[in-house]
This record gives structure tokens, C-alpha cells and sequence, in this order.
């Protein structure tokens, strides 16, 4: 298991200090997460009530759970998976081929937890690949008691004029069909106390012009979790939703204008999320504490008040 670390805040330079700016990067998509510059996001720490940081403190609350996670990778994907071995879980992890680097170092992450984490690269817009996906994980782990649907793709564009149709269609595949697909597959293989938990976002109830088809792909996350929970629950199986605010993540230094990455600690908390402080939401959903929570959404956006 890795070492258990507290930290004090540092002041601004602290990535969980009031204040905290990310720097300014571009990256080429899909954007590695070994590729960006210091501070890297945080998979592992959480803060302290002084704003510096400790290591999570696991419980054993996934003990024996095998996971899918898909976009597992880098960023919220990696710390869910990472965060997901420190309580006992073995894991799937989907990613694009260009994204093997990062990948690997996810598995390495797992496995210093004592857990087993099998890696598969496969682009998921496709129902064929993504049955592959839950076959494989069938293969591999004897079944699946959690799914999470977590990669998205985005691109910002100023209006609708500009935006493609090629574009729109990629977006959906990816970021909504890809989630029926393998929710589809993957419930045949899940029994009573699984979970599915999907990753939507703060923008559809913001209405967030410049990502118009990620946040139209979001908004259906939303309902299609709301949804498949009403028909889910009477075999026992919770769905839920995670909605993160401006989380640090490969994501933003591949897609998003430098105008963008200066406001993208300007929510009330006063800086960027870090993927650590999402995957905590995705530890509580996947495990017994939300035993009496199914169809909601969880808002780890820094305090931006939300309607849903």
C-alpha cells in the first residue's frame, strides 16, 4: 500500500489553497497526463482542513469488487481506479490507444495497492468495442459489480456555426452512446448491490455556450441516469451520476483556449478541483454507504449552486 503522507498548506502554491491558478499548457489531443507541466493532478491526496494535503485514508469499503472504468487512463480515471484498489477493488480500465503511456502508469499505481488492474484499448464508440469490453472484463475478473462510465471527449468552439456535424456525432458517441452501450452489456453480468455511476458535469445546468455538444451530452447522461435507475432498481442495482465542476485534468490543456484556463478557478471555493476529490464521490456511490441512494447526482463543483 503507499505510504500514508500529510502535508500543511503552502500557501498559493498549494493545490487545494483559496487562490490556486492551474498553469497555463497546451497539449495535443487526447492529452497525456505525463505530458503536462507541474503541479500534475492529484490522484491520491485529499486536503487537510488547512488546505494541504493527506493521503486518503481507505477503509476496505470495495473489498473483492471487480470495476470497469472506462477513460481510467489519466485524470478522474485514474483516481477512481487508483482509490478504488487502496479499498480493495480490482479493476478494467478502458483508454485510446495513443493514451498506452498513461495507461501503464495507472496500472502500476493499482497494483502498489496489492490489486489487479487490467488495461484494454479500445475506442468506445463503437457497440462492438464495447461489447469487447465488458467480455474482457468477464474474462478477466469473473464478473463486474461496478461500472464506471467515465471517458468524454470535448472540443470548444465559439458558436454553432462552427461546430461540425462530424463533430456533434463524434462527441455523442463517445460521450453518451458509448454509456448505453456498455451499461447495456455490462448489466446481464451485475446481480443485486452493483452500482453503475456515470460521469456527466456542472455545464448542462450552467448552459455552457463554447462546449455546446459536450454539454448536450452531459444534460442526457443526466436523464439517461435518472432513467435507468427508475427501471434498475427492482433488481437491487443503484445507478448514479457524478457532476464535477472545473476539475485539473489532461482534458483542459488539450481542448480548452487559454482565455478559458484563466477563469478556470473562478468558482466560489476559489480554485480547480483535483480528479482525487471526485473519485472520493465515486468510492461513496460504489460502495454500501449509498445503500439508500440511486437516480442522484453528486456536484463536486466548488460550490456553484445547481438546480437537479
Amino acid at each position: 500500500m503507499p505510504q500514508y503522507i500529510e502535508r500543511p498548506a503552502s500557501g498559493s502554491k498549494s493545490q487545494f489553497e483559496p487562490g490556486h491558478q492551474i498553469p497555463i499548457q497546451h497539449l495535443s489531443k487526447p492529452g497525456l497526463q505525463s505530458d503536462m507541466g507541474e503541479p500534475k493532478p492529484v490522484s491520491t491526496h485529499i486536503p487537510t482542513d488547512d488546505c494541504g494535503y493527506q493521503t486518503y485514508k481507505a477503509a476496505g469499503k470495495l473489498e473483492g469488487k471487480r470495476a470497469i472504468i472506462t477513460g481510467g487512463d489519466s485524470g478522474i480515471g485514474r483516481a477512481i481506479a487508483i482509490m478504488f484498489a487502496m479499498e480493495g477493488a480490482s479493476s478494467l480500465i478502458n483508454y485510446l490507444p495513443e493514451e498506452e503511456s498513461d495507461a501503464q502508469e495507472t496500472k502500476r499505481r493499482v497494483e502498489e495497492c496489492g490489486q489487479k488492474c487490467h488495461t484494454l484499448a479500445l475506442d468506445l464508440r463503437t457497440s462492438e468495442n464495447c461489447q469487447k469490453i465488458i467480455k474482457t472484463a468477464v474474462e478477466k475478473m469473473g464478473g463486474i459489480d461496478i461500472l464506471v462510465n467515465n471517458a468524454a471527449f470535448q472540443h470548444m468552439l465559439s458558436d454553432i456555426s462552427e461546430l461540425t456535424e462530424e463533430q456533434w456525432e463524434r462527441t455523442f458517441s463517445t460521450n453518451i452512446n458509448s454509456f448505453f452501450y456498455l451499461s447495456k452489456y455490462a448489466l446481464p453480468h451485475m446481480k443485486q448491490g452493483s452500482t453503475i455511476i456515470n460521469c456527466a458535469s456542472v455545464n448542462p445546468y450552467i448552459g455552457r455556450g463554447d462546449l455546446l455538444d459536450y454539454t448536450s451530452t452531459k444534460g442526457a447522461i443526466v436523464a439517461f441516469t435518472r432513467a435507468l435507475s427508475n427501471q434498475q432498481l427492482k433488481k437491487g442495482i443503484r445507478v448514479n451520476c457524478v457532476c464535477p465542476g472545473p476539475i485539473w485534468t489532461p482534458l483542459i490543456p488539450s481542448t480548452m483556449h487559454t482565455s478559458a484556463m484563466e477563469q478556470f478557478h473562478t468558482v466560489p471555493i476559489g480554485r480547480p478541483g483535483q480528479p482525487s476529490e471526485v473519485a472520493t464521490c465515486f468510492v461513496f456511490l460504489a460502495s454500501q454507504d449509498s445503500s439508500y441512494i440511486s437516480g442522484q447526482c453528486l456536484h463536486p463543483n466548488g460550490g456553484v449552486m445547481v438546480n437537479g
